[in-house]
């Protein structure tokens, strides 16, 4: 398949930690429930599941919000959960509701019967190859998958959890089977996510949503090895013979930092709880940073927005070190926007990012 060329590939060059001229901004589910136009695409689909499994649905979504706002890249409309989803469990969304599984993942026998099929993710397959063209060069793609240890989470409990008794006391009691789940979820994640990007995909992200949760402990033993492992198995180079940037994302992973920037990720993403200029320090630029306002910033005046977007990029501080190099920071939420967010905070979010950026160059 062949592409035309990025107009703009500031996200991808800041991911690489190469000079840019501002710095870029995306937002995690930026194509989502705060746009009138998702809610109408969704009504069309008839469910969320009808919405992501649908290419065309999902490559309309996906180009929503770059339709409204001058973002510097897109993220592939689907759900981390697609991958337990293939191996057999049965996802499902019920209207208000998050989502829950069929079956869970709880002993050696519902461990075996977990086989991950690629071929039932054949739509998120399509979707990349279809977003990709339809960017037709606007800006870049991102892939995505949860971590091993996030989707674990989910197939032993069966659904969201406040408390993570049942996957924490499996984890305790069985740590050889739960490095089982995690074993069969490194090469299952791997197979998806490079096939994202032999589709199309322009960098890939990996959401370790529930890293957080656990001891400082049993995080570098089970979640940051597993993490790992994946980012090790992904491909460099894409479908278009570019570079693909490795991203790497623990929700509550501040802890960790340093021990994140010798996994092999390119970019590591930052929750609210962090100070970026603390993180930079502690990384000292051998990874790019993105990151990492608190969505809830947005529910704020415009002139407060502004002002918070303009304290993070001010830690962050001049991307060009003293010796000529440069480190690399890609503005984002701390974690994903939320379906009450007015548009008009979006859209000053993403102005004053571009514009206060450049006064940092």
């Amino acid at each position: 398949m062949s592409y035309v060329p990025l107009k703009n590939d500031v996200f991808l060059r800041a991911a690489l930690r190469q000079a840019t001229p501002y710095t870029p901004v995306w937002l995690m589910r930026q194509a989502g429930r705060y746009l009138p136009e998702y809610k109408a695409t969704r009504a069309k689909a008839g469910s969320f599941m009808g919405l992501a499994k649908s290419p065309n649905y999902a490559t309309e979504v996906t180009l929503q919000p770059l339709e409204r706002f001058p973002l510097d890249a897109a993220i592939l409309f689907s759900d981390i959960l697609t991958v337990p989803d293939a191996m057999g469990l049965g996802l499902s969304f019920g209207e208000g509701e998050g989502p829950r599984f069929a079956k869970t993942v709880r002993d050696e026998a519902s461990l075996k019967e977990a086989v991950f099929d690629l071929n039932q993710l054949r739509y998120v397959v399509d979707a990349v190859a279809s977003i990709r063209q339809a960017l037709g060069g606007k800006v870049p793609l991102i892939g995505f998958a949860g971590s091993p240890w996030t989707l674990a989470c989910y197939m032993v409990e069966g659904k969201g959890s406040d408390d993570y008794r049942q996957v924490k006391t499996l984890m305790y009691s069985r740590p050889d089977l739960m490095q089982g789940l995690l074993d069969k979820l490194v090469d299952a994640t791997i197979q998806y996510l490079n096939a994202q990007i032999d589709a199309g995909a322009q960098a890939v992200m990996l959401f370790d949503s529930w890293g957080g949760v656990l001891s400082h402990d049993a995080y570098l033993r089970f979640a940051l090895p597993a993490s790992q492992r994946v980012l090790a198995g992904l491909k460099r180079i894409g479908a278009d013979g570019q570079r693909v940037p490795h991203i790497l994302f623990t929700k509550g992973g501040g802890l960790w930092l340093q021990e994140m920037a010798e996994t092999g990720a390119d970019m590591l993403g930052l929750d609210w709880t962090m100070d970026l200029g603390r993180a930079r320090a502690l990384t000292q630029d051998r990874v790019a940073l993105q990151g990492n306002l608190d969505p809830m910033c947005l529910f704020a005046p415009p002139a407060v927005v502004q002002a918070e977007a303009i304290k993070v990029l001010d830690s962050f501080g001049r991307p060009q070190r003293a010796d000529g190099s440069w480190g690399g920071h890609v503005f984002n939420l701390g974690h994903g926007i939320s379906q009450h967010t007015p548009i008009e905070q979006v859209a000053a979010l993403v102005e004053t990012v571009h514009n206060h950026s450049r006064t940092l160059r």
